[in-house]
């Protein structure tokens, strides 16, 4: 499933470095999430943007994960001459990812969501 449906995403950016906070919605997709988007995935989503180094940090009491991707913003808000020369929408690019969600999880998941919304 899309990573958007497992998590949402906020974008920063300093200079030409941009940095990409992935949110788990659910505190039981957050393994989840940690297991499937290593540095190294994330490198290759935005392989078009030759990020010069993808790091990975782990909030596990917020359930999150934020990765720093530097060398990605064409030199920063000031040299830059794309249209997103803050980066903004690069969380999108990420959100855009597909990752394995077991089964059991997900359907776990929904008939919480099925209750919750019933309430």
């Amino acid at each position: 499933m899309a990573l958007r449906h497992a998590a949402h995403g906020r974008t920063g950016d300093k200079g030409n470095r941009s940095n990409i906070s992935v949110i788990a919605w659910h505190p039981s997709l957050y393994p989840l999430l940690t297991e499937q988007l290593t540095e190294e995935l994330v490198a290759r989503q935005f392989a078009d943007r030759r990020p010069l180094r993808v790091t990975r940090h782990l909030l596990p009491h917020l359930h999150a994960m934020n990765f720093v991707l530097d060398g990605v913003l064409d030199g920063g808000v000031n040299d830059a001459l794309n249209l997103d020369s803050h980066g903004k929408a690069l969380s999108f690019l990420l959100l855009a990812m597909t990752i394995d969600v077991p089964e059991g999880l997900l359907s776990r998941l929904m008939n919480h969501t099925d209750t919750k919304e019933t309430t």
